[in-house]
């Protein structure tokens, strides 16, 4: 292989050379790493002859395209840069602009108007780059612009418009600073839930909080997961991030259940009965369980359903018909997913996930899926049918937050990538390359860096495709919340892959177009009214820090991680564009922290490197809750007990936390509801998967209970003052 080539086309797809890790210390990227990495890419590196085509496609792109594919400016004026030959300039440059309302407008330019910035000779021809800034102003949204040099080619670029910043609601501009509880959502307990927390109970989460004066509460990634293998419960490993998790539905809320006989008889049904009882009471979601009891009735109701409400017609019938349509071909190829995934589990045996599928299955649009879907009909809709009843409880939701008052309602969460074996790749086969995996370098959190098995987005692909998957994939997920957060949002510059077979310190950055991908997201954001925040921890690159506050992108502010020199950050220090919390749910809770218990259960699952690390990891922890009772101390929020770091974790501890967390300047603040309860065991372990129940443990207490605790009360009572 051609070394010089290799390392040309790895910058002309993006590939980084180096990296500077959690440390500081500059990290080189290793010929072998760029060359794995390009291979996932799908480049051809054993011909040098193919492999100097590739870069010479790329080059001409770049530098003798007379328009870039896409374009992304903030505010009403854009301009981008237009490369033009000799022969071409002093012509005449012919537009035409399609807006998004569907509205034309035309012009004609000299190409000696546009002011130089670059010359120089490409493949043989002179080429002079010049800045073309559009003559209009132009409205929000996504435009279509044609432009050619007198008779020749046409060429074609989407403009891409959006407001300065991302939304915040009124409250936020008035100078209101809010707070909420974050939840996992399948952990709540409940005394009629199905065995997970479910859409019913979140509304009961919004009847408690919101008459106290919370502003939102947060809830893991709602992602629409594997319902034939229900045990791949990550949240952050979705199926299709463009649908939701059915097993959300809360059965008895759907509107046939009182109406259906045989839903009712079932459930009367004693047998049926301790096995909601059991799974109820089960430490952790037994999602085999829970799936089975569910899909048992939704089966049912679907079949009353088409035989009451689609065989006669009727309201309900017409807002199933329009959720369908209005889904397209995404929907029906993720119903087909579905249904085909339980076709061919039970029928020919193969595991989940369209890789293990037969090959004639293995394509969407092939014959064989499109025959099934033609020979199965009703199978295709009862998962159709559920992504309706799940859009319809969580809107529901929503619409209750609103109604009691909270100026955000539900804060959602949006993970950085799709599984590589779910419904999204089947679907959109070109867009993610399955040959890498999504990961992060080594952090404190994660010393052995991460791989996620998540396959990443090809930039080029996102290019070609001039960011509308982006754009259609954020909107999906907008509509449901008043704030999203979203997960690593670093890879909107660049992400860590990891090529397959490797360890995740064997991976490299590869960068995307990261103002085109904010300017997507800002519009977005704008037309659903959804604040955004970027969980923002680990290796952030400057280049993000910087352009975070200029797109209004909320920082996530960690009150644990918040430290100057070993000294925890003041409340009024905290940036006001955050939301900040004291854990999360990649972190030990907080009465775990305290005691500890983390670095016990890392310890015993082989987490630690080395013996020096771990000695390294207690050090610091012993001289962490020192600083933490200082900085109560200089607040004036220190607790009775503990008096001493070495002392025992109390509720009075958990509570100053809390307090110091809502004294912060940050404009929203969020107290984890296991912090609440002073439990210990995390919900996930980063860098491990069967060594652990993670996305399992439950809540120690139901939702009933825990809402009718004066104590708790009393508690967010006292956080909602001070934030005020």
């Amino acid at each position: 292989m051609n070394q010089q080539l290799i390392q040309q086309l790895a910058a002309l797809r993006g590939l980084g050379d180096a990296y500077h890790d959690y440390r500081g210390e500059l990290k080189q990227f290793s010929l072998k790493t760029k060359t794995a990495i390009l291979e996932a890419m799908g480049c051809k590196l054993d011909d040098a002859g193919a492999l100097a085509e590739q870069i010479r496609a790329l080059e001409s792109l770049r530098s003798r395209s007379l328009l870039p594919p896409v374009a992304a400016a903030r505010g009403s004026r854009i301009g981008f840069d237009s490369n033009i030959t000799g022969s071409e300039f002093g012509s005449t440059l012919i537009w035409t602009l399609r807006l998004e309302d569907g509205s034309v407008r035309e012009g004609a330019v000299s190409t000696a108007d546009f002011p130089e910035l670059w010359r120089g000779e490409v493949g043989g021809s002179w080429i002079t780059r010049r800045r073309f800034e559009f003559p209009l102003d132009l409205p929000p949204g996504y435009h279509e612009l044609q432009a050619r040099i007198g008779g020749g080619a046409m060429h074609r670029c989407t403009l891409i418009m959006s407001a300065p910043q991302c939304y915040e609601p009124p409250a936020i501009v008035a100078g209101k600073r809010l707070w909420g509880v974050a939840v996992q959502l399948y952990t709540v307990r409940s005394r009629d839930n199905w065995g997970i927390g479910d859409f019913r109970d979140l509304g009961r989460l919004i009847r408690w909080l919101a008459p106290l004066g919370a502003g939102f509460i947060g809830v893991n990634p709602l992602h629409a997961l594997c319902p034939t293998e229900p045990q791949k419960s990550s949240p952050y490993s979705a199926s299709n991030r463009h649908f939701l998790n059915v097993l959300y539905i809360a059965v008895p809320a759907i509107a046939e259940f009182s109406s259906c006989a045989a839903a009712q008889a079932r459930l009367a049904d004693r047998e049926f009965a301790a096995r909601l009882t059991k799974l109820r009471s089960d430490p952790l979601v037994d999602y085999q369980g829970v799936a089975d009891a569910k899909f048992e009735i939704l089966q049912v109701l679907y079949h009353d359903f088409r035989d009451t409400q689609l065989a006669k017609g009727g309201a309900r019938a017409a807002s199933f018909r329009a959720f369908v349509a209005a889904g397209g071909e995404n929907l029906r190829k993720h119903a087909c997913f579905d249904a085909l995934d339980r076709h061919l589990h039970g029928g020919v045996g193969a595991s989940s996930g369209w890789m293990s599928w037969p090959t004639p299955y293995q394509d969407p649009d092939a014959a064989a899926a499109v025959r099934y879907a033609a020979e199965h009909p009703a199978d295709v809709e009862f998962f159709a049918y559920l992504q309706w009843l799940a859009h319809e409880q969580l809107t529901q939701a929503q619409a209750l937050a609103r109604e009691l008052g909270m100026p955000i309602g539900l804060y959602g969460d949006y993970a950085v990538g799709a599984s590589a074996t779910g419904s999204e790749t089947w679907i959109d086969r070109t867009s993610n390359r399955l040959q890498a995996e999504i990961g992060a370098p080594p952090d404190p959190l994660a010393l052995k860096g991460q791989g996620w098995g998540i396959p990443p987005p090809d930039p080029l692909a996102m290019q070609n495709d001039r960011l509308q998957g982006f754009a259609r994939l954020i909107r999906a997920n907008m509509r449901y919340y008043g704030a999203l957060r979203l997960d690593h949002v670093m890879s909107l510059f660049r992400l860590w892959w990891v090529p397959a077979n490797s360890s995740p310190l064997d991976g490299a950055y590869v960068h995307y177009p990261m103002h085109q991908l904010l300017t997507v997201l800002a519009l977005e954001s704008v037309r659903n009214q959804c604040l955004v925040v970027g969980e923002d921890l680990g290796v952030v690159p400057n280049e993000m820090r910087v352009a975070m506050p200029q797109f209004g992108i909320y920082h996530y502010k960690v009150m644990l991680f918040e430290k100057d020199g070993g000294v925890f950050r003041e409340p009024k220090d905290f940036v006001r564009q955050a939301l900040a919390t004291v854990t999360t749910h990649d972190m030990p809770t907080l009465r775990g922290y305290w005691e500890a218990l983390d670095i016990e259960l890392r310890a015993r699952l082989h987490l630690y490197p080395s013996a020096e690390i771990q000695a390294h990891v207690v050090a610091e922890r012993d001289q962490d809750r020192v600083a933490l009772l200082s900085a109560l101390r200089a607040q004036g929020l220190a607790p009775a007990q503990p008096a001493a770091a070495h002392e025992p974790f109390t509720a009075e501890l958990a509570q100053a936390l809390h307090l110091y967390l809502a004294r912060s300047s940050a404009a929203l603040a969020a107290v984890q509801i296991e912090d609440l309860l002073s439990m210990t065991e995390p919900v996930n372990v980063p860098g491990t998967s069967g060594e652990y129940p993670n996305w399992q443990r439950k809540l120690s207490m139901d939702v009933e209970d825990i809402a009718a605790r004066a104590d708790l009360a009393a508690s967010l009572a006292a956080i909602d003052r001070a934030r005020a």
